[in-house]
């Protein structure tokens, strides 16, 4: 049992415990664990839906990838002597932290007020907990890849959700920053 608990695996053990307090912290203020549906599915690719960002995945998980690349590029940047697996945990506070954010009502609202989303209520738990996941995906894939891989990934992620559901990570900051009218009305496809 002493092996399970070591210095090295200490990081690794306080990721597990931010992704736990992230959902108890989601269920606590009233998110729904799974979709109000009854199920969890483990892709849901209708963007404009009522099960958006209620199951494991959907077109918003490439940009938690993103978010996992480019905060191990930053703390890459920032924090070089620190190890991978504090570096890690840096990272996941701050998507836990995101996700918190993001599911609060002020942030629901100001979707619903300035994108096209006008049925997002917020993430389930679930989907909460799998876009942190798929953050530290992100992070592993941007440590072990090579930078031009990695920058060819983000561009590639981005123009696909551009590509398919006219969103993505850089569309989604500015929509929720500094809304634009065009913007919106191209991505109702008007």
């Amino acid at each position: 049992m002493t092996g399970v608990f070591t210095r090295q695996s200490l990081p690794y053990w306080c990721c597990a415990l931010i992704v736990a307090a992230t959902a108890a912290w989601l269920l606590f203020i009233g998110r729904v664990p799974i979709c109000e549906c009854g199920y969890v599915k483990p892709w849901h690719g209708q963007a404009v839906s009522s099960e958006n960002s209620q199951h494991l995945s959907d077109w918003y998980t490439p940009s938690h990838l993103i978010h996992g690349f480019l905060f191990y590029a930053a703390l890459w940047l920032v924090a070089p002597g620190l190890s991978f697996g504090w570096r890690l945990v840096i990272a996941t506070l701050v998507e836990a932290l995101w996700e918190i954010v993001e599911n609060s009502d002020a942030i629901i609202e100001r979707y619903r007020a300035v994108t096209i989303s006008l049925d997002y209520y917020g993430d389930s738990v679930v989907n909460s907990v799998a876009d942190i996941l798929a953050m530290m995906v992100g992070f592993w894939l941007a440590s072990r890849l090579p930078v031009w891989l990695s920058v060819a990934i983000v561009i590639g992620f981005e123009a696909l959700t551009m590509w398919v559901i006219r969103d993505g990570l850089a569309l989604n900051v500015l929509m929720l920053l500094w809304p634009l009218d065009a913007v919106r009305d191209w991505q109702a496809g008007a």
